[in-house]
This record gives C-alpha cells, sequence and structure tokens, in this order.
C-alpha cells in the first residue's frame, strides 16, 4: 500500500458562444498587454534605478491599474495576478537559465521577450472565480455559463483552472487537480518489458509483440499538401487566405490528435500490462537532421509515447526505466557478444560466436530490458514500487514469439 499524492491535469473542450468568445479573446488580449507593461516596467526600473521589482510589487499595481483602466474590470483579479505571477516566473527561468549557462550546460539563457499578438493565448484562474455546475458546464466569472463536454469525473481537489485556444479557434479548459489517495494498492502484474522503437515497426517489446507505425501524417499528407497549395495561391491579407490558413491549420490539429489519442491507448496498454518498463533514451532532437528519416521520425512520435507512459506508470505505483540505447542491437541477447558492424538491411541479427538467430529488433528490446534491469540493480532510483527479487535476473531470449499487432 502506497501514499500519493501528485497533480493531474483534467482537459475538457469548450463551446462558448459567439458573444463569450468575443468576451475571451478581450481579455486574453488585455491580459498580453498587461504582460508586456508588466515587462517593460522591470526592464526599466531595473536599467534606470538599479531596482529589480517582484511579483509582489506589481500585483499590487492592479486595484490601481483597473481605475485608471476601466476596461481591466472586466477581468477577473486573480487572472490579472496570474498575469505578473508569469512575469515573475519569467525572469526566474531566465536566472536559472543564466546559471547553468556559467556552469557550461546551456549555451543562451534567453531573456523574457514581450509577447506579440497571439502569442499569448491562455488565462489562468488560481484559486477562484470559477464553477463547474451540475449540468457539467463551466461558469467563469465575468463570462458566464459556457458549455463544457466534460467526458469524465474529476478526481481531487482543483487547484487551478486554464482556458486556453489553438490555431484552429477551438477552445479548452484544463483544471490542474491535487489527488491524494491514502489507500491505494497498484495492481502488480510482476511482469516487465524492454521496448525498442524504430520506423518499420514502431516499438517491438521484449516479450514479442510488435506494434507497426500508424503513420498518420504519410496518410494525411496528400490533403495537407493541397491544403498548402491553396493557401499559398491567396493574397496576404485577405479573408479567404485567413479561411485557408484555418483550414489547413484544422487538418495538422487532426493529425496531432491523431498521434495523441494513439500513444494514449498504446501507453495505457503497455502499463495495465507490465510493472516494469524500459525504454532506449533516444536522442530525436539529433536523429531529425537526418533529412531521409525525420519525416518518418517526427511522425513515429516517440517521446509522446515515452513521456504518456511515465506519467501513467507513476500514478499506478509502477516504473519506467530510460537505459543508454548504444549497441542494443549489435549485442547478443544470448551470449552477450558484441558484432563490429551491422547494417540497416540486415533485419535478422545473427551472432559469429554462439550462433544464436533471432529478430533484430527483438534482440534489441531484449537488451535494452536487461540492461534497465542492471541499472535497477544498482539502485539508480529513488522509488522502486515493484521489487527488484520480483524481476527477471536477466531476460531470456525468445526466438519463436508471436506477433500481435495493434
Amino acid at each position: 500500500m502506497y501514499i500519493i499524492i501528485y497533480m493531474k491535469a483534467y482537459k475538457f473542450r469548450l463551446y462558448p458562444s459567439s458573444e463569450q468568445e468575443k468576451k475571451l479573446n478581450k481579455q486574453i488580449e488585455l491580459c498580453r498587454q498587461l504582460y508586456n507593461s508588466f515587462l517593460i516596467e522591470r526592464r526599466y526600473a531595473y536599467k534606470g534605478n538599479n531596482i529589480s521589482l517582484n511579483y509582489t510589487y506589481q500585483a499590487n499595481e492592479i486595484p490601481e491599474l483597473k481605475n485608471t483602466f476601466v476596461e481591466y474590470k472586466g477581468v477577473h483579479s486573480q487572472v490579472l495576478q496570474d498575469v505578473a505571477q508569469r512575469v515573475n516566473r519569467a525572469y526566474k527561468n531566465f536566472f536559472r537559465r543564466n546559471n547553468e549557462k556559467k556552469q557550461g550546460k546551456r549555451q543562451k539563457a534567453g531573456f523574457p521577450r514581450l509577447k506579440g499578438k497571439g502569442q499569448y493565448k491562455s488565462l489562468t484562474y488560481p484559486q477562484s472565480g470559477f464553477e463547474i455546475l451540475q449540468n457539467g458546464h463551466l461558469e467563469l466569472s465575468k463570462i458566464g455559463i459556457i458549455r463544457m463536454f466534460k467526458h469524465r469525473e474529476i478526481n481531487g481537489e482543483i487547484k487551478t483552472l486554464s482556458i486556453s485556444t489553438d490555431k484552429t479557434g477551438n477552445w479548452y479548459t484544463s483544471f490542474s487537480v491535487e489527488e491524494n489517495n491514502l489507500a491505494f494498492q497498484p495492481e502488480l502484474t510482476m511482469n516487465a518489458v524492454g521496448i525498442d522503437a524504430g520506423l518499420s515497426h514502431l516499438t517491438t517489446m521484449s516479450d514479442g509483440t510488435v506494434i507497426d507505425p500508424p503513420k498518420f501524417l504519410r496518410k494525411g499528407e496528400k490533403r495537407i499538401k493541397k491544403s498548402q497549395k491553396n493557401l499559398s495561391r491567396k493574397k496576404k491579407g485577405s479573408k479567404n487566405r485567413k479561411k485557408a490558413k484555418k483550414i489547413l491549420s484544422k487538418q495538422h490539429q487532426k493529425v496531432k490528435n491523431q498521434r495523441e489519442d494513439f500513444a494514449q491507448k498504446l501507453s495505457n496498454r503497455i502499463v495495465k500490462n507490465n510493472d516494469f518498463i524500459v525504454f532506449e533514451n533516444l536522442n530525436v532532437a539529433g536523429m531529425v537532421k537526418n533529412h531521409h528519416l525525420a519525416k518518418s521520425i517526427a511522425d513515429a512520435s516517440w517521446n509522446t509515447l515515452v513521456q504518456y507512459t511515465t506519467y501513467k506508470a507513476e500514478s499506478a505505483g509502477k516504473e519506467v526505466v530510460l537505459v543508454d540505447p548504444r549497441n542494443t542491437s549489435k549485442t547478443c541477447s544470448s551470449c552477450g557478444c558484441k558484432k563490429k558492424s551491422l547494417k540497416l538491411s540486415e533485419r535478422i541479427f545473427h551472432c559469429d560466436s554462439c550462433g544464436f538467430e533471432i529478430d533484430r529488433d527483438l534482440n534489441a528490446s531484449i537488451n535494452i530490458l536487461n540492461r534497465g534491469i542492471e541499472k535497477v540493480g544498482r539502485g539508480t532510483p529513488e522509488v522502486t514500487p515493484v521489487e527488484i527479487g520480483a524481476l527477471p535476473a536477466r531476460a531470456t531470449p525468445v526466438t519463436e514469439a508471436g506477433s500481435p499487432r495493434l
């Protein structure tokens, strides 16, 4: 039994009326202008008087600001306070990055910049100003009752609420919730799995399961290219160009939603069936520099799968470990000998030392699992929900494994 206290986000789709949408857009624009004003004020205070302003000073300016600029009375006070908090957070992050730069961990610190139109896209209610009604709709102060598609119940104490929009004009609400489960008992399966990520197969697991890549971008590429071509023909600044741009944004958003939905379902399946999960710690940013494979790598969304699996495993009392991916394909999972070279075209691994033959990706996934077990055996993770003794000392190569596909 574990005592688990963690933050979880619940995201729902909003359907504001045209009048409510105008109010939301107006409030976002006012917050953007306030953000820039706070930022400029900090710059001039430091350059002119060598004074560093903080959150408290700028938050105390808000009541006087409302009296001077009456349009800010139409925005909830805590939403305006959150703007000051964002500026304060931007400066803190800058100082942290600057320290990392001095230590040689970063190349640039990135000083806080002004927000242009379209770069400030959300409103945050830290504590109050909102209420979820019995019919599932959302009531916002200064806005009214907005229709919300509440597809699941919220478990825990709501800490903050954010309202955001995307390029397609869709509106969303995100609740940051603190879940406190004092009687949590993880449902352990005592299974451990190593997962090799690839392009011919999205994932090959050490138990023999193979998942093919869905290739959502490739499937929708023809439609996206046609919309892109249509957009390029429109006159800049025209209404038709805005319409064409929105159509293109919706098609890209559809691909993004398909990827996320697939990753959510696959990560849920992995966590449900396994207690100890090992991934490769891939440098995807470096891999996409290969222009021959960049599109396929981006379409595979390996990092998204790892991210979703990790947070699901944490909330389920299970564990995800990342290991060094070097030579996982070249090393024999039976005897441990390493081949000098292995071409990408060679899909079957043959060991010159022991004569062992196995699928190349399956061999890599077994090596990944073994590295994860060795890493945990050295006590690397601070918290280990799954007992090390319950895991196999070394994963056994599978010679004839089934390959169920998603």
